[in-house]
Protein backbone atom coordinates (compact mmCIF):
# COMPACT_ATOMS: atom_id res chain seq x y z
CA UNK A 1 0.00 0.00 0.00
CA UNK A 2 2.77 2.51 0.98
CA UNK A 3 4.49 1.84 -2.72
CA UNK A 4 1.09 2.26 -3.61
CA UNK A 5 0.33 6.17 -2.08
CA UNK A 6 4.47 6.70 -3.51
CA UNK A 7 3.80 5.68 -6.79
CA UNK A 8 0.76 8.18 -7.15
CA UNK A 9 2.53 10.65 -5.74
CA UNK A 10 5.24 10.48 -8.31
CA UNK A 11 2.40 10.19 -11.17
CA UNK A 12 0.83 13.08 -10.01
CA UNK A 13 3.88 15.33 -9.55
CA UNK A 14 5.09 14.56 -12.42
CA UNK A 15 1.79 15.79 -14.28
CA UNK A 16 1.33 18.80 -11.90
CA UNK A 17 5.40 19.45 -13.21
CA UNK A 18 4.31 19.43 -16.71
CA UNK A 19 1.38 21.81 -16.72
CA UNK A 20 2.67 25.39 -16.68
CA UNK A 21 1.00 29.00 -17.56
CA UNK A 22 1.80 28.43 -21.14
CA UNK A 23 -0.55 25.46 -21.50
CA UNK A 24 -3.95 26.56 -20.62
CA UNK A 25 -5.39 22.68 -20.60
CA UNK A 26 -4.85 20.89 -17.17
CA UNK A 27 -3.31 17.36 -17.39
CA UNK A 28 -5.20 14.09 -16.82
CA UNK A 29 -4.05 12.48 -13.92
CA UNK A 30 -3.95 8.91 -13.18
CA UNK A 31 -2.64 5.61 -15.33
CA UNK A 32 -3.89 5.43 -18.90
CA UNK A 33 -4.07 3.02 -21.52
CA UNK A 34 -3.35 3.77 -25.23
CA UNK A 35 -5.84 1.59 -27.60
CA UNK A 36 -4.70 2.55 -31.40
CA UNK A 37 -4.80 6.51 -31.83
CA UNK A 38 -7.16 6.71 -28.70
CA UNK A 39 -6.16 7.21 -25.13
CA UNK A 40 -7.95 6.17 -22.15
CA UNK A 41 -7.32 8.21 -19.35
CA UNK A 42 -8.28 7.02 -15.25
CA UNK A 43 -11.90 7.68 -14.52
CA UNK A 44 -13.29 7.56 -10.79
CA UNK A 45 -14.91 4.42 -11.30
CA UNK A 46 -19.18 3.81 -10.00
CA UNK A 47 -20.16 4.46 -6.35
CA UNK A 48 -23.73 5.09 -4.50
CA UNK A 49 -23.57 6.73 -1.17
CA UNK A 50 -26.08 8.15 0.82
CA UNK A 51 -25.69 11.78 1.50
CA UNK A 52 -26.68 14.46 5.06
CA UNK A 53 -29.78 14.40 3.58
CA UNK A 54 -30.59 10.74 3.17
CA UNK A 55 -30.34 10.86 -0.62
CA UNK A 56 -28.38 8.17 -2.56
CA UNK A 57 -25.78 9.85 -5.01
CA UNK A 58 -23.83 8.41 -8.00
CA UNK A 59 -21.82 9.33 -10.59
CA UNK A 60 -24.59 10.48 -12.43
CA UNK A 61 -25.13 13.33 -10.79
CA UNK A 62 -21.77 14.81 -11.47
CA UNK A 63 -22.14 13.99 -15.19
CA UNK A 64 -21.01 17.39 -17.24
CA UNK A 65 -20.10 18.90 -13.95
CA UNK A 66 -16.82 19.97 -12.36
CA UNK A 67 -16.71 19.19 -8.85
CA UNK A 68 -14.35 18.85 -6.14
CA UNK A 69 -13.36 16.16 -4.00
CA UNK A 70 -12.45 14.97 -0.35
CA UNK A 71 -11.96 12.98 2.17
CA UNK A 72 -12.62 13.51 5.95
CA UNK A 73 -14.60 12.38 8.73
CA UNK A 74 -16.67 14.68 11.53
CA UNK A 75 -14.29 13.57 14.55
CA UNK A 76 -10.94 13.82 13.00
CA UNK A 77 -8.65 15.65 15.25
CA UNK A 78 -6.04 16.60 13.07
CA UNK A 79 -6.03 17.76 9.17
CA UNK A 80 -9.95 18.15 8.99
CA UNK A 81 -11.19 21.00 10.42
CA UNK A 82 -8.43 22.70 7.98
CA UNK A 83 -8.95 21.18 4.85
CA UNK A 84 -13.04 21.47 5.72
CA UNK A 85 -12.43 25.19 6.08
CA UNK A 86 -11.00 25.37 2.90
CA UNK A 87 -14.16 23.40 0.98
CA UNK A 88 -15.84 25.92 2.84
CA UNK A 89 -13.88 28.75 0.94
CA UNK A 90 -14.51 26.97 -2.36
CA UNK A 91 -18.08 26.46 -1.93
CA UNK A 92 -18.67 30.24 -1.04
CA UNK A 93 -17.02 31.15 -3.96
CA UNK A 94 -18.89 28.82 -6.34
CA UNK A 95 -22.07 29.02 -4.10
CA UNK A 96 -23.95 30.36 -7.07
CA UNK A 97 -22.09 28.68 -10.09
CA UNK A 98 -24.66 25.23 -10.72
CA UNK A 99 -21.69 23.78 -12.96
CA UNK A 100 -19.44 22.87 -9.55
CA UNK A 101 -20.04 20.83 -7.09
CA UNK A 102 -18.60 19.50 -4.03
CA UNK A 103 -18.75 16.45 -2.61
CA UNK A 104 -16.84 15.10 0.91
CA UNK A 105 -16.58 11.37 1.65
CA UNK A 106 -16.93 10.32 5.13
CA UNK A 107 -13.88 7.53 6.02
CA UNK A 108 -15.68 6.46 9.39
CA UNK A 109 -18.57 3.90 8.82
CA UNK A 110 -18.72 3.47 12.57
CA UNK A 111 -19.85 6.73 13.77
CA UNK A 112 -20.60 9.60 10.48
CA UNK A 113 -24.41 8.03 10.54
CA UNK A 114 -26.18 10.41 8.51
CA UNK A 115 -27.97 11.86 11.41
CA UNK A 116 -24.49 12.67 12.37
CA UNK A 117 -23.40 14.46 9.06
CA UNK A 118 -26.19 16.56 9.00
CA UNK A 119 -25.59 18.02 12.47
CA UNK A 120 -22.41 18.60 10.41
CA UNK A 121 -23.81 20.07 7.16
CA UNK A 122 -25.56 22.47 9.98
CA UNK A 123 -22.73 23.63 11.66
CA UNK A 124 -20.92 24.36 8.29
CA UNK A 125 -24.40 26.29 6.66
CA UNK A 126 -24.26 24.55 3.53
CA UNK A 127 -26.71 23.69 0.96
CA UNK A 128 -26.86 19.85 0.22
CA UNK A 129 -27.29 19.95 -3.44
CA UNK A 130 -24.35 22.28 -3.68
CA UNK A 131 -22.08 20.20 -1.43
CA UNK A 132 -22.42 16.16 -0.52
CA UNK A 133 -21.54 14.87 2.64
CA UNK A 134 -21.47 11.05 1.94
CA UNK A 135 -21.42 7.83 3.99
CA UNK A 136 -21.14 4.33 2.74
CA UNK A 137 -20.42 1.12 4.19
CA UNK A 138 -17.08 -0.71 5.45
CA UNK A 139 -14.67 -0.58 2.91
CA UNK A 140 -16.58 1.50 0.28
CA UNK A 141 -15.16 4.58 0.67
CA UNK A 142 -11.62 3.31 0.81
CA UNK A 143 -11.81 1.90 -2.08
CA UNK A 144 -13.17 4.51 -4.10
CA UNK A 145 -10.63 6.51 -2.89
CA UNK A 146 -7.53 5.17 -4.85
CA UNK A 147 -9.67 6.04 -7.39
CA UNK A 148 -9.36 9.67 -6.56
CA UNK A 149 -5.86 9.11 -6.13
CA UNK A 150 -6.25 9.49 -2.74
CA UNK A 151 -5.34 7.97 0.95
CA UNK A 152 -7.86 6.53 3.07
CA UNK A 153 -7.27 3.78 5.31
CA UNK A 154 -8.37 2.57 9.22
CA UNK A 155 -5.63 2.87 11.51
CA UNK A 156 -5.10 2.36 14.82
CA UNK A 157 -1.88 3.77 15.51
CA UNK A 158 -3.04 7.24 13.55
CA UNK A 159 -4.92 10.36 15.30
CA UNK A 160 -8.61 9.09 15.86
CA UNK A 161 -8.30 5.92 13.98
CA UNK A 162 -7.91 6.90 10.49
CA UNK A 163 -5.09 7.66 7.99
CA UNK A 164 -5.61 9.90 5.06
CA UNK A 165 -4.52 12.87 3.56
CA UNK A 166 -5.76 16.50 3.19
CA UNK A 167 -5.66 16.91 -0.75
CA UNK A 168 -8.28 18.22 -2.11
CA UNK A 169 -9.04 16.80 -5.81
CA UNK A 170 -11.08 18.37 -9.05
CA UNK A 171 -13.12 16.07 -11.26
CA UNK A 172 -14.57 17.46 -14.83
CA UNK A 173 -17.72 16.47 -16.43
CA UNK A 174 -15.84 12.66 -17.76
CA UNK A 175 -14.97 11.69 -14.10
CA UNK A 176 -11.80 12.04 -14.76
CA UNK A 177 -9.01 13.75 -11.98
CA UNK A 178 -7.26 17.12 -13.22
CA UNK A 179 -5.73 18.71 -10.46
CA UNK A 180 -5.33 18.18 -6.58
CA UNK A 181 -3.83 20.42 -3.77
CA UNK A 182 -3.06 20.67 0.44
CA UNK A 183 -5.96 21.22 1.64
CA UNK A 184 -4.51 22.25 4.92
CA UNK A 185 -2.44 24.96 3.02
CA UNK A 186 -4.55 28.02 1.88
CA UNK A 187 -1.59 29.29 -0.65
CA UNK A 188 -2.04 25.95 -2.13
CA UNK A 189 -5.82 26.52 -2.60
CA UNK A 190 -5.04 29.36 -4.39
CA UNK A 191 -3.31 28.04 -7.05
CA UNK A 192 -5.72 25.36 -6.78
CA UNK A 193 -8.53 27.20 -7.97
CA UNK A 194 -6.82 29.15 -10.67
CA UNK A 195 -7.39 25.06 -11.92
CA UNK A 196 -10.78 25.09 -11.28
CA UNK A 197 -10.82 29.03 -13.28
CA UNK A 198 -8.88 26.95 -16.29
CA UNK A 199 -10.68 24.09 -16.36
CA UNK A 200 -14.00 25.68 -16.52
CA UNK A 201 -12.99 27.63 -19.70
CA UNK A 202 -12.06 24.20 -21.40
CA UNK A 203 -15.89 23.45 -20.76
CA UNK A 204 -16.22 26.72 -23.56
Amino acid sequence: MVKYIIGIGLFLAFFIACFNSENPKLPYLGEHNVSGQDTIYHQIGNFSFQDQDSSFVTNKLFKDKIYVANFFFTSCPTICPKTMRQMKRLYDKYLKDSSILLVSFSIDHYHDSIPTLKRYANKLEINGRKWHLLSGKKGETQKIARDYLSLALENDQAPGGFEHNGNLILIDGQGHVRSFCDGTDPTSVDRFILDIETLRGEKI
